[in-house]
Parts: C-alpha cells; sequence; structure tokens
C-alpha cells in the first residue's frame, strides 16, 4: 500500500489538505535528491534546500518542476526585496502554495496555469546583491499569509519530509505512468513470473524470491495515479488461508508475501471495477 492511504486524517485539516493535494518531489520523475531544512541560517521554519550533485555546482541548471498543479503567483527576480532571487509561486488553491527560489532561469509566467510534473524553471544561485550562494533549490510550502508560522512541513507522495535531511526519488511523473515497478513493491531478489491485465485500470504480478522460497503479489494501477482509489491483491497457497491487501490506494496494493516453495498458489488483485483470479497453479 501507498503511505498516503494509510493515512485517516479529518477532513478538513490540514493534514488531509496537503495529501489531497498529492504534492510531488519539484523534480522530474526518477530523479534523486538530497533535502536539508538545517544547512542554511536564513531558514526560519520548514523551508528545504535541496541538492543532488557531488560538486559545489553540479545541479545548475537541472530542471525543476510543479509540485502540484496550479496557478502562478509570481515569477519574477526579486531583487533586492529578499533572498530568493529569481522565483515562482505556484497556488494551489485552498490557501496551499509552492515557493521555487534561487532559479536560474524561469520558464512560466504570473497567471499562467500549470500542471504537476511542469518544468517551471531550472536550478541556480541567484539572490540578492552581494549574497553569494551555491546552486540549489529553496523549497517552501505555505498555508496561509502570516510568515513563517505559514511555513507547512513539506509532504511528498502523501509522506511527511523526514527533517531535518532526507534523500527521496521524485514520483512526480506527470500521473501518466505509474513510477513503481512489481520489483521494487516486493523488494530485492523477486523476479515477476507472471502477470494479468485488469482491462485498462492496472496489471496484478506474481513473483517469486529463490533465495528464500517466497512468493509476493502486487497489483500496480494505471489510472487514478496518487488518488487513493479501490485496489487489491491477495495470495493463497495452498492449505493455508488467503492474504490480502485491500483499500484505497495511490499507486499499488501490497505487497502480500508468503513461503510457497513447491506449493501450488491462487493469486489475483482488482483495480478499479477489473478483477483477476488465478486457478491453483505454479506448483513447482
Amino acid at each position: 500500500m501507498t503511505p498516503a492511504a494509510a493515512a485517516d486524517p479529518e477532513p478538513e485539516s490540514p493534514q488531509a489538505q496537503i495529501l489531497a493535494t498529492n504534492f510531488q518531489l519539484p523534480f522530474p520523475c526518477g530523479q534523486s535528491w538530497t533535502g536539508n531544512s538545517s544547512a542554511s541560517s536564513a531558514h526560519q521554519s520548514w523551508e528545504i534546500d535541496f541538492n543532488r550533485g557531488s560538486t559545489a555546482d553540479a545541479d545548475l541548471g537541472d530542471p525543476v518542476v510543479a509540485a502540484a498543479s496550479g496557478t502562478v503567483a509570481i515569477s519574477a527576480h526579486q531583487g533586492s526585496v529578499n533572498g530568493y532571487g529569481n522565483l515562482v509561486k505556484i497556488d494551489h488553491g485552498g490557501g496551499w502554495t509552492t515557493y521555487y527560489a534561487h532559479l536560474n532561469t524561469r520558464s512560466v509566467s504570473a497567471g499562467q496555469s500549470v500542471s504537476q510534473g511542469q518544468q517551471i524553471g531550472t536550478v541556480g544561485k541567484t539572490s540578492k546583491p552581494g549574497n553569494n550562494i551555491s546552486p540549489h533549490l529553496h523549497y517552501e510550502v505555505r498555508l496561509g499569509t502570516s510568515y513563517p508560522s505559514n511555513v507547512q512541513k513539506a509532504v511528498f507522495n502523501g509522506v511527511t519530509f523526514g527533517y531535518p535531511e532526507q534523500t527521496l526519488t521524485s514520483r512526480n511523473c506527470g500521473g501518466s505512468t505509474n513510477p513503481y515497478t512489481p520489483q521494487e513493491v516486493c523488494g530485492s531478489g523477486y523476479s515477476v513470473i507472471d502477470s494479468a491485465a485488469l482491462g485498462s485500470e492496472g496489471t496484478v504480478y506474481l513473483l517469486f524470491n529463490s533465495a528464500n522460497g517466497n512468493n509476493c503479489v502486487t497489483t500496480l494501477k494505471s489510472k487514478s495515479l496518487g488518488t487513493a482509489t479501490a485496489t487489491s491483491a491477495y495470495l493463497e497457497v495452498q492449505g493455508t488461508a488467503r492474504k490480502t491487501d485491500s483499500g484505497n490506494f495511490g499507486y499499488y496494493a501490497g505487497p502480500v508475501v508468503a513461503q510457497a516453495s513447491g506449493t501450488c498458489v491462487k493469486w489475483g488483485g482488482k483495480a478499479g471495477a477489473a478483477v483477476y483470479d488465478s486457478p491453483l497453479e505454479h506448483c513447482g
């Protein structure tokens, strides 16, 4: 299951609102970036500075993308107003905004609608005159207008950032492709041995780990990615009770794991209205 689906906040709470907005890392799908909230003396709250390169200028010019869809509220060089330099601010509705600062270039204009994952600029080191900084992305999530108390803890893919420092892989994939693989869900050592399409809704996979004799089942969605919808996966080893992971998940159900070496199994899952149930098989 995805971490976002495990949360059950009050519908009108800030936690529920930020989960519903489905913020993703502000970098292209699959890239890994390290965020740090305590490396800068200028930080007053939950701001994050992002880098991924091993040298000072390694990230200069790397693409920066919108963490969620919205309308560009600011796209300007702030000059001597503050230390943001080239800044893009996106309004996501409901009082939620994101800030992308120190950009080398800006590729959007104020008033423009942007989609999640759309490039809005590039990583840079612009700031106020005389403020020499190394390239990085300064990122903020705000709710309301009273700074700095309006700066919120950042949430990516339904999980709160691991303050003060964490390295994350971007799931900001534009909503068209599931960023997870069956092997990633089940873990190291597993290989796909069977699969079944759930119409256009997704695919259910059966995997096996020859090192420990375990089977694993996961259902990966193809539609409504990032939105919690009914999804399930199950694995039933002959002679034992069925194990199921079922709920409203953003990207996948599972992993469902059981020892099944030399034993027949039934497996299957559901995404949307599409269901697959296997016969008793894979008995080797």
